[in-house]
């Protein structure tokens, strides 16, 4: 029962980490193009909500059901008082949320600056913020373990569901004309994809170093 309620505490703060940034990643997309004096909005509102509906129902649900992680039973026990956000927490979730706003309104303005057309550069920051999503659920698995293992990527099946089927919904977004038309996207070509990847998995790299430290300053206590 202990190991059963700590592991679905743990699910929720999990969910929290994940919902939050992506959130804040997006409204800083938007608050830094107003304050920056774009004319045109790296995202739609219809986009938002595209992103917004697809990631709650399909990557944040699958943290759910997330197994309990092995030291759950080693841990001491948490001081009742604690909130579920803690100072690190925070941190974390707004060292997250820039670094999706980062990537996506940098590839954002690479398109723009190369000649891209509005719905081109849109769709690129679009995918650019899902695969960022999808790259930083892995980190999410583990508040502070490293995801580095077998075991990191493939332990939860439900989130490789998640991420298949997001994947494919992304795929019709992108490329199917009805989709087109409703959200005003266009097609992109593999290249792109490849900077889109590139740029968007950095989020997993520079959450797993993040850890690291917490990590060695937890060790030195």
């Amino acid at each position: 029962a202990v190991e059963e309620g700590s592991a679905v505490y743990d699910n929720i703060r999990k969910a929290i980490l994940f919902i939050l940034p992506t959130n804040g990643g997006e409204a800083l997309i938007i608050l830094a193009a107003i304050l920056l004096g774009f004319s045109h909005l790296p995202l739609t509102p219809v986009q938002i909500l595209w992103v917004n509906m697809i990631t709650a129902v399909t990557l944040a649900l699958a943290l759910a059901f997330e197994p309990s992680e092995k030291n759950v039973m080693r841990r001491p026990p948490r001081d009742s008082h604690e909130p579920i956000l803690t100072k690190h927490l925070i941190w974390r979730i707004v060292f997250v949320s820039f670094i999706l706003m980062g990537g996506t309104f940098g590839l954002y303005l690479w398109e723009m600056e190369h000649g891209a057309s509005i719905e081109h550069a849109r769709t690129v920051a679009v995918n650019t913020l899902v695969m960022f999503e999808i790259f930083y659920l892995f980190s999410s698995r583990y508040i502070t373990a490293s995801v580095f293992s077998w075991e990191g990527f493939t332990g939860n099946r439900y989130v490789l569901i998640a991420i298949a089927v997001l994947i494919t919904f992304q795929l019709g977004f992108t490329y199917l004309s009805p989709m087109q038309l409703l959200f005003g996207t266009a097609s992109i070509g593999y290249d792109i994809w490849l900077r889109i990847v590139l740029v968007s998995s950095s989020v997993l790299f520079l959450v797993e170093l993040e850890k690291s430290f917490v990590r060695r300053k937890l060790k030195s206590k």
